[in-house]
């Protein structure tokens, strides 16, 4: 592979990954993998200030993750890609299987 665009790919990929660097934005992307969302409904569910959320929102549709569909003065917000959340969820299972061993290592301890 060319080595600008191995450098393009991998730049791409870290935005990606720093748009999921925030636990605002996972939980944000998790109520959206239910169903779309505006501001104010993210607001509520999440208990979370309105400029926080967007600024939020911001990033993920930048990074591509989220779309926008407006709806009179109201904007819907939803995943881009279904595949966000299952990747999350692939993350959480690496974790979970990580907090596992450490457990097991504890309990082994005298």
């Amino acid at each position: 592979m060319n080595k600008h665009l191995q450098t393009e790919i991998t730049q791409l990929h870290a935005e990606i990954c720093a748009g999921l660097a925030d636990p605002n934005r996972i939980m944000i992307l998790y109520a959206l993998s239910q169903s779309p969302r505006n501001v104010t409904e993210l607001c509520n569910e999440l208990n979370m200030p309105q400029p926080l959320v967007s600024r939020h929102l911001k990033v993920l549709r930048e990074r591509g993750m989220v779309t926008t569909n407006r709806m009179g003065t109201i904007i819907e917000y939803a995943l881009a890609d279904k595949r966000i959340i299952e990747a999350l969820d692939l993350l959480r299972a690496i974790m979970r299987d990580g907090l596992t061993k450490r457990a097991e290592l504890i309990e082994a301890i005298p």
